[in-house]
């Protein structure tokens, strides 16, 4: 799993180091794994145009350092001082000795408009608010242009902690963080700011505190869906019960069934109203018209898509939750669950909900910045695990314990998606995972089944569940991660 750290524990980290060391070699360290990121990205450096965007302080000293290196390998490298007077003073004569040179930022925009790489080191971890003048119109000039556009550590402008951008920040292609990944990088706006994010070890691990937010990779999640083995039957494979949908639209019912069936439990039962469709569509389904007690014994429901809000939906959700089982809860059985959310608080079972930000803000404040901090307080608060939908999934359980999701396309906002995450989730979370990693895993699916549907393409939610197969093989057969980018 990948850990992520806030800016407090990077720096906190840094301390013993900066101790240990002798001056500057920690600053050393971040810059050659920067530069050496950069030089794989040009491919061919000699002759190519790599503009710095210095600011004051560690991050501006970072790029002049990375720049050195890159002007020693051939590179016209060329740094905007935008505070000459507390640019870094051993990065600025580190570059000035590789050959590099400075520019006014009065006379950078002509450089920027053909630049093949600019580079990011406006503002570093610590920095909060906006790009102000004149960064935030190099930034946009330079984002106009033909370059690479590269960050050092974090975006400037994207908050490093939460991801939340109030105003201009630069948009990177390509983002190299030194020590740990920061959550900002992989939620909220700055994720979209991050680009790829290529990790450089610095020795920070060992004086790191046990990372409380992770994400999931494709390993990860292969590790956690069990394979079936020669002993195993229907029974022993996780089932699960599935109560979504109606008479009169009987969608979220197929959809939700499918996804369950296509992540591939021992069995799967429909209990509902929408028993037609749900056996028309999927016969290898258990079917019942009846009440969720009357379908059989599952391991784990989920419930609430397309079911209604009337009184009836209301006495099916109360008696899914009196049970002592594994429960999801989607949708309309959320609205129902806002209203009442003592029939949740303090069930024993484990319990997930799956809102989306409008959802969510009918428990109480909207998700508001700080997605990480929202699903935790939602989820301390009603003591449930809490999976927040949206282009960066949130997972969140009562102890704080966070999954930000690695996977998905912005095609998944569309009708019928959320059901199909429903039925993945109820599916995982009958195998007896724990209900924070069955919802990250879920999430990790789906997001990987979208991507595949998009590929040739706009998506429709059944698009999702047809490719769930290929996204649980590809998900198996994947690579081993890359392993973080280091020194020459």
């Amino acid at each position: 799993m990948i850990g992520l750290h806030a800016a407090g524990e990077v720096r906190a980290a840094e301390e013993p180091l900066l101790s240990a060391l002798p001056a500057g070699a920690l600053m050393q360290r971040a810059a050659t794994g920067l530069g050496v990121v950069c030089l794989r990205l040009l491919g061919r450096p000699y002759g190519a145009d790599v503009v710095l965007l210095v600011g004051a302080g560690n991050n501006g000293g970072d790029a002049l350092h990375a720049g050195a290196l890159l002007a020693g390998r051939g590179a016209r490298v060329t740094a905007v001082l935008l505070d000459p007077d507390r640019a870094h003073p051993e990065g600025l004569a580190a570059l000035r000795r590789a050959g590099g040179r400075t520019l006014d930022h009065d006379d950078a925009g002509p450089l920027l408009d053909h630049a093949s790489l600019v580079l990011d080191g406006i503002v570093g971890i610590g920095g909060s608010g906006g790009l102000r003048a004149p960064a935030a119109a190099l930034v946009e000039r330079a984002a106009a242009g033909p370059a690479l556009m590269v960050a050092v550590d974090v975006p400037s402008g994207v908050d490093a902690d939460t991801g939340a951008v109030d105003g201009a920040a630069f948009p990177a292609t390509h983002t190299v963080t030194f020590g740990a990944v920061k959550p900002g990088l992989v939620v909220g706006e700055g994720r979209a700011h991050a680009g790829e994010v290529h990790l450089v070890d610095i020795g920070l691990a060992e004086f790191l505190p046990a990372a409380r937010a992770w994400q999931l990779t494709d390993d990860d999640v292969a590790a956690r869906l069990p394979v079936p083995e020669a002993g195993d039957d229907k029974y022993s494979q996780g089932v699960v019960g599935i109560v979504a949908g109606s008479a009169t639209y009987p969608g979220a019912g197929v959809l939700c069934t499918g996804a369950a069936l296509r992540t591939r439990p021992g069995l799967v039962r429909y209990a509902g109203t929408a028993a037609d469709g749900v056996r028309a569509a999927w016969p290898e389904a258990l079917v019942t018209e009846g009440r969720p007690s009357e379908a059989g014994r599952v391991q784990a429901w989920a419930v609430g898509p397309g079911a209604g809000t009337d009184d009836a939906a209301r006495a099916v959700l109360a008696e899914v939750l009196a049970t002592d089982l594994p429960v999801l809860v989607d949708a309309d059985a959320l609205t129902l669950l806002a209203a009442e959310p003592d029939l949740v608080r303090g069930r024993a079972a484990p319990t997930v909900l799956t809102p989306h930000d409008r959802e969510f803000a009918r428990f109480g404040p909207e998700v508001g910045s700080d997605r990480i901090g929202a699903a935790r307080r939602l989820a301390a608060d009603l003591g449930v695990v809490v999976l927040l939908k949206g282009e960066a999934t949130v997972i969140a359980d009562p102890d704080g314990t966070a999954y930000v999701n690695a996977t998905g396309t912005p095609w998944l906002a569309t009708a019928g998606t959320g059901d199909v995450l429903s039925g993945i989730a109820g599916a995982v979370l009958a195998t007896g995972l724990p209900a924070v990693e069955a919802a990250a895993v879920a999430a990790h699916l789906h997001g990987r089944a979208g991507q595949l549907a998009a590929s040739a393409g706009p998506l429709i939610a059944g698009d999702l569940v047809r490719h769930l197969p290929a996204a649980i093989g590809r998900v198996r057969g994947a690579r081993p991660a890359r392993l973080p980018d280091s020194g020459p």
